[in-house]
């Protein structure tokens, strides 16, 4: 049950003392989540209140369910700018039309995740590298930036999910500023970023908020054209399920996966980030889908969007000293209080505070580090990243993240077809061999012997150029090799393909009057040896555990192992289940 329902395995041990530490983390995170969840909304081309119900339910299911126990969740810049981008793309009339489409996404992706935590398929958040990710979050941040202008310039900037048009778009508009508006917005970034600085246990963020709502009310900033949030409405959120329809499903699935992915990877790597710094280990990779896919879809009943974990929420809450999930049931404690008693209060919160309180959270998402690092050691995962980078603010968000996974598999895949193949030879005085391009004249090679070492699995991907370079080795020794020994250390699979290509080259060299040895390979590639008929031309006794042992048993056919046999018969029983 505990697996099931993780809240089961901290709840009945709770400790008081921790009850203090929950309780002013919980209040610190709700204090910041309020009126970022108000501008993440506004991100998602929703009316600010959505931004709190999606900090209700989503927040509060996850502390139930979720295994990190500092994870922030609630709405987050990328997946708003998502949200947008993934609905921008459809035909939709009206703003009531839109929110029922904010609604239905989140949904989606609850199912989409929930489905992936069943069945397992946590691993496929391994596809989405870091060089796309860091790309991705990079260009996404200078979008989020960029489609905040119209809030911070008070002009109507017409919206778009291209940088450049964004660009030129508030370029054409820049005469139209609204000097109070832009004056209100740069004050509130100034004074976030300075709190930040000076330090950063103080709600800076609050501290904007109550500023912009203050100064706007006393000096009646309105009359100046100032763009307000306006009346939010009071109450918390009805029950109502999603209008889910197939042609709806059929129209936003493929934003959903992305969603679904990029929100679950968010909130594992989040999650990982605290623990290591804590030195614990409670993250359940598969039951945080689970949590993340129940949220959403539960907080979809109560007209949230998508909710995931925040990076600076998160990093607040552990910071103000955080110990279990109880702390994120405070903070929902703080929402609710909000949405029956305080949305009056954010009547007079000028849209630029909010810009200003985006424009500073995102910024950190654009790592300029971590490229250069790339460039210097990684040139093709820095292809990745620039691709990735271009795609998202020139083409389109989705299609920044979904094109800059496909290259970097691309380049995964042609690094496995063209892997690492060394020419190996024996140290001077010991029993190692190794690259004789990295050891030079320390390295002894024989005429009479070709060793080689293989550097990936062996798959129809790389069994041609497996046997190329092999051959193309073979020949190049001309007529004094007498053997071949094939180090097998490397090799931690060989499909159908790739046995049907070593049967294929060990036959060829035993017609060149060539023996052919393997040595280093580990249990369960001998096992595929028995299986798929490779022994039946490489013959037990060419099969060894060390290279020294098939050197020997090549200078003398007489010598033998114990561990050589021992394997033999260990393999010959496992696969056949007869012992000679």
């Amino acid at each position: 049950m505990q697996r099931l329902l993780p809240f089961l395995a901290w709840l009945p041990n709770y400790k008081k003392s921790d009850f203090p530490k929950d309780l002013i983390a919980g209040l610190t995170v709700g204090i910041v989540l309020i009126p970022q969840g108000m501008a993440y909304a506004m991100i998602a081309g929703l009316p600010p209140v959505y931004g709190l119900y999606a900090a209700l339910f989503p927040v509060f299911v996850y502390a139930l369910l979720g295994t990190s126990r500092q994870a922030g969740m609630g709405p987050v810049a990328m997946d708003s700018l998502l949200v947008a981008a993934g609905l921008g793309t459809l035909s939709i009339t009206g703003i009531e039309d839109y929110i029922a489409m904010a609604i239905v996404l989140g949904f989606l992706v609850g199912a989409i995740q929930l489905m992936l935590g069943i069945f397992r398929m946590g691993f496929l958040v391994n596809f989405l590298s870091k060089p796309v990710i860091s790309g991705f979050t990079s260009g996404a941040a200078f979008i989020i930036i960029f489609s905040q202008l119209r809030h911070l310039l008070g002009v109507d900037i017409e919206k778009s999910n291209q940088f450049h048009q964004l660009a030129m778009n508030a370029f054409q508009k820049l005469g139209d500023t609204n000097s109070y508006d832009f004056s209100v917005g740069l004050v509130g970034i100034v004074i976030i970023l300075f709190l930040k600085k000076w330090d950063k246990r103080i709600p800076a963020i609050l501290i904007v908020v109550l500023f912009g709502i203050l100064g706007t009310y006393f000096f009646d900033l309105q009359q100046y054209g100032v763009q307000i949030v306006g009346a939010v409405p009071s109450g918390l959120p009805a029950f109502k399920l999603p209008d889910v329809r197939l042609d709806t499903i059929w129209g936003l699935w493929p934003i959903a996966l992305v969603l679904a992915m990029v929100g679950y990877l968010e909130t594992i790597s989040i999650g990982k980030a605290i623990e290591e710094k804590n030195n614990t280990d409670h993250i359940n990779a598969n039951q945080e889908l689970v949590a993340l896919g129940s949220a959403n879809i539960l907080g979809s009943f109560f007209q949230s969007y998508v909710s995931t974990a925040s990076f600076s929420r998160s990093a607040i809450n552990n910071e103000s000293g955080a110990q279990t999930q109880l702390s994120a049931i405070f903070s929902v404690l703080l929402v609710v209080g909000t949405l029956l008693f305080l949305t009056p209060l954010f009547y007079y919160l000028p849209n630029a505070i909010l810009a200003s309180i985006i424009m500073v959270s995102v910024v950190g998402l654009i790592n300029i580090s971590y490229p250069k690092r790339l460039w210097k050691h990684r040139k093709d995962e820095f292809i990745v990243w620039c691709v990735t980078l271009l795609i998202t603010l020139f083409v389109g968000i989705p299609e920044g993240i979904l094109l800059g996974v496909l290259l970097s598999l691309l380049v995964m895949v042609y690094r496995t077809s063209k892997p690492h193949f060394a020419v190996l030879g024996n140290i001077k005085n010991s029993d190692y061999y190794k690259n004789v391009k990295r050891f030079g004249d320390e390295a002894i090679l024989r005429k009479d012997l070709l060793i080689v070492r293989f550097d990936a699995q062996l798959y129809f991907g790389n069994s041609n150029y497996f046997k190329k370079q092999l051959l193309e080795h073979v020949t190049a020794k001309g007529l004094d090799l007498k053997a071949v020994i094939l180090n097998a250390e490397a090799i931690n699979y060989i499909d159908a393909t790739g046995a049907q290509t070593l049967i294929g080259v060990i036959d060829e060299l035993h017609r060149r009057g060539l023996q052919f040895y393997m040595a280093g390979a580990i249990g369960p590639i001998r096992d595929i040896f028995y299986r798929s008929g490779i022994i039946d031309c490489l013959k037990e006794e060419c099969l060894f555990v060390k290279i020294k042992e098939a050197v020997a048993h090549f200078d003398d056919p007489q010598s033998g192992s114990e561990v050589q046999d021992k394997v033999a018969r260990e393999n010959r029983a496992k696969v056949t289940g007869v012992t000679k």
